[in-house]
């Protein structure tokens, strides 16, 4: 076989252990599709087929025959296992773009060969490295029966990772996730994962989209659920790209938007902590073939939580939901963007009154869930394409309880901010976690595998809504945190 990866039998081990893959004794231990296409389209995607208005970018290698192709995907997307007799396979290098499914899309990092199979690692890409020239539009997407894709335990939502074992001459080499491999899709808008250590469940999308959470680690307990609510949303796109440049971007979901969010908390003798991670859970809506290339409506989240218990002992307690919006959107063309928003804010239970506990100390507590909804290629981190993200931010605190016969302060803070574009965004936290797993993937000798970017393509930003509030209005009450 033509290409440069003969030899490597030392990266091809280490990938190996990467996948979990030793010891698999069967063609379905390594999770290979054995059911009919359908079942191997729905697990990995549909395969392109780029019709007379669509350019590819000359770079780009479409392989196989989709779904069929693909013998299982590593937990966090990078490494992907494919038959290495499949249709164009030789033609993988580095450098290239991969184009297997509508999920396995990235440009190829790096391959080996393990057990007559390519083991394909990649990273992302802009969905303009992808189409050089196309035009592709939507109206009246329902969305109203997800998949959900889990991805497992990721390296990139594991927040410690201990060194065992050696890569070479003594290099450290990461423990692998558990299970190494993405776990089969299921239907009905509900998942559960674990990051960072927190225990997460996803819901989507009858009444919103939405993530509980709860962690109890180091003295500090914390339980809670933040949504996006709204009722029977439906989108529209319009996408079109010329010469490899976005001339067009549109994107409108409505469904009148809310937010709500509800927790409690406390800490016994622990310490603080500031966790900001995704949520290993894709929820999609396949929109199938627009002009041959395979696209999806993904709706993804990100969990960010920061404790600042100023006391070895006390609890936090509160609720609160507002309506924000009939309808989430923008607009890009000929060079004027602009959201697409209709501001309807309105309290409908106050956070503020809500706040309760038992303070010893100042208890302070910041939540901030991000929702993001692209039409595009590609699954978790490395979706690409026309982007709308909402998120919003919940700061509370309460006074010490041992001020109270003066004055026990009250305080919230509530910001809402729109982040829209073309291209994909990967939380800083998480690109230094893949960027540290690539650069184990790195041969002895060879090109070094480039880092992978935060962000690729135009994006904007803007606030949809700010405010806060504290009681009592007295001098000795600050502000909430934000």
């Amino acid at each position: 076989m033509s290409r440069p990866v003969r030899g490597r039998r030392l990266l091809a081990a280490v990938v190996a252990v990467l996948l979990g893959l030793a010891g698999c004794g069967s063609p379905r231990a390594d999770g290979r599709a054995t059911g009919p296409d359908g079942e191997a389209e729905l697990r990995y995607g549909a395969a392109p087929a780029p019709g007379p208005g669509v350019t590819l970018q000359p770079d780009v290698v479409i392989v196989g025959e989709g779904g069929r192709s693909v013998r299982s995907v590593s937990a966090d997307g990078l490494i992907w296992r494919l038959d290495a007799a499949a249709r164009n396979a030789d033609r993988l290098a580095r450098g290239v773009v991969m184009f297997v499914t509508g999920r396995g899309v990235g440009r190829v990092l790096d391959l080996a060969e393990e057990g007559g199979d390519l083991l394909v690692t990649i990273g992302p890409v802009d969905i303009t490295e992808v189409v050089r020239d196309g035009s592709f539009a939507s109206r009246g997407l329902t969305l109203d029966d997800p998949v959900v894709y889990p991805a497992g335990e990721p390296s990139w939502a594991q927040e410690t990772r201990a060194p065992r074992g050696t890569l070479g001459r003594s290099r450290p080499l990461l423990a692998p996730a558990a299970p190494a491999t993405q776990p089969a899709p299921q239907r009905g808008g509900r998942g559960t994962a674990r990051a960072h250590g927190y225990q997460v469940y996803t819901t989507c999308c009858t009444n919103g989209v939405g993530a509980h959470f709860a962690y109890d680690d180091g003295g500090v307990r914390l339980v809670g659920t933040v949504t996006l609510t709204f009722a029977r949303p439906d989108a529209s796109f319009h996408l079109d790209i010329r010469g490899g440049t976005v001339t067009r971007a549109e994107l409108e979901i409505t469904g009148g938007f809310g937010i709500r969010v509800n927790f409690e908390g406390g800490i016994s003798d622990g310490r603080n902590h500031r966790k900001v991670f995704p949520i290993p859970i894709d929820i999609s809506f396949p929109i199938g073939h627009a002009a041959g290339i395979p696209l999806s409506f993904t709706v993804s989240q990100t969990l960010e939580v920061t404790t600042a218990f100023g006391a070895r002992s006390g609890t936090l307690k509160g609720s609160g939901e507002y309506a924000l919006a009939g309808k989430l959107g923008f607009g890009w063309a000929n060079g004027h963007v602009g959201p697409r928003i209709t501001e309807s804010f309105q309290r409908r239970s106050s956070l503020l009154n809500s706040l309760t506990g038992v303070p010893v100390g100042v208890m302070g507590l910041l939540i901030r869930h991000g929702v993001r909804f692209t039409v595009g290629i590609s699954a978790f981190l490395f979706t690409a394409g026309v982007y709308f993200e909402l998120t919003t931010s919940y700061g509370s605190t309460l006074g010490s309880a041992l001020g109270a016969a003066y004055a026990q302060c009250r305080g919230v803070g509530i910001g809402v901010r729109a982040r829209f574009g073309v291209g994909y965004r990967i939380l800083e936290p998480v690109v230094r976690v893949i960027n540290k797993f690539l650069s184990l993937l790195t041969p002895s000798r060879g090109p070094r595998i480039p880092p992978v970017a935060a962000a690729a393509g135009p994006s904007w930003s803007s606030d949809v809504y700010r405010n806060e509030e504290v009681i009592p209005d007295v001098a000795v009450c600050g502000h909430a945190p934000r």
